[in-house]
């Protein structure tokens, strides 16, 4: 087990960096791991059949983070072309309840599908247990609401559904990394590890249960989905896999060069414990600011105007706007020092008046 404070000896950087919901920060692991893996490409070292092993391993590690079974997970290069393969699963004139406001990696799929029928629903987070009907096929949603932080009720809305015989389909990108996720609650899951997994942008993750698995094709077949990899380079014949990897893509290799020791620090920690750091800072701008604690690691406060990420930028701070408010991120290379740095800039009398305004 790897302790808060090693983790955060592992980082290069961090200090006033409050963006992991947009983009994670790379440890020394990673950047040294995909420095000798260019170095070997161009030396003319590099060998595609030794990538494999690093993806196996990396695949294994995310099953144990996200407790499932290592042959339920699917690896690809982000999370629209996974929820793409869930999307045309849904049979015609079927349901799928989405929340509205999400991302839309997890939205536009089933909106695309409404061209043959596909029915897709849209309520608030809050609503959307009791939302599922018996016409519900999907219940589509994040776990973690990228643009509010808001996390959803699993217990609710999984008990719902079981109730009538829907399927869960959960985005974890919000969330791995940031706390803890039992993929295994849900039919599927999708994480691309670019955020609070601090892997570089390109490693993507889908876990399926065996059940649903059954309903769905592998509409992005090809030669790494093959049962023998590098005996499936040429047709006629097809032969897939027989576990979720049938619905791998092609792998972009140096990504995954790096994204296995980030995975790796993840599944080492004590993510609870990750949980509880994040959201306290967090809680603590909340404190300064006078304003309602939400216990989430994602703070969002009214910015219509920007002018209150703009002064964040100012003063050497990076956050990021989404849907008309300031959005920080909080995570385990953030103390008390970035907490005062943030309650310096949106406390001044001319910046209070438009928090509470």
């Amino acid at each position: 087990m790897t302790t808060l404070a090693e983790a955060q000896a592992q980082f290069p950087g961090g200090r006033g960096y409050l963006g992991a919901c947009s983009l994670g920060l790379p440890t020394f692991a990673t950047l040294e791991a995909m420095r000798a893996d260019q170095m070997d490409w161009a030396t003319g070292q590099c060998s595609p059949v030794r990538y494999d092993a690093i993806i196996d391993r990396t695949r294994a590690t995310f099953a144990r983070l996200m407790n499932v079974a290592a042959d339920r997970v699917a690896i690809g290069s982000h999370t629209s072309a996974m929820v793409s393969v869930l999307a045309a699963g849904v049979p015609e004139g079927a349901e799928v309840l989405c929340v509205e406001g999400d991302f839309s990696s997890m939205v536009f799929p089933f909106l695309v599908a409404q061209s043959r029928g596909v029915r897709v629903r849209h309520v608030p987070l809050d609503e959307l247990a009791s939302a599922i009907s018996s016409r519900t096929h999907l219940v589509a949603f994040s776990l973690v609401q990228s643009a509010t932080g808001e996390v959803a009720d699993v217990a609710a809305i999984t008990a719902a559904a079981e109730r009538h015989g829907a399927f869960t389909a959960c985005d974890t990108t919000q969330a791995g990394g940031a706390m803890p996720v039992d993929a295994s609650l849900f039919d599927a899951t999708v994480c691309h590890a670019y955020k609070w997994l601090c892997a570089p942008r390109g490693a993507a993750f889908m876990t399926l249960s065996t059940r649903y698995e059954r309903t769905l094709q592998p509409i992005q077949a090809n030669w790494y989905a093959g049962e023998d990899i590098w005996g499936s380079c040429y047709g006629p014949d097809m032969r897939l896999a027989v576990d979720a990897r049938r619905f791998d893509v092609s792998p972009a290799w140096p990504v995954w060069v790096g994204a296995e020791s980030a995975i790796e620090l993840f599944a080492s920690l004590d993510l609870d414990e990750v949980q509880m750091h994040n959201v306290a800072l967090a809680d603590a701008v909340s404190d300064g600011l006078g304003i309602r604690r939400t216990g989430q690691a994602i703070l969002t406060i009214p910015d219509p105007d920007g002018r209150q990420l703009a002064a964040i930028t100012a003063a050497g701070l990076v956050a990021s706007g989404r849907a008309g408010r300031l959005r920080m991120a909080f995570h385990i290379w953030n103390d008390e020092r970035d907490v005062a740095r943030v309650l310096s800039v949106l406390r001044k009398p001319a910046r209070v008046l438009t928090l509470v305004g």
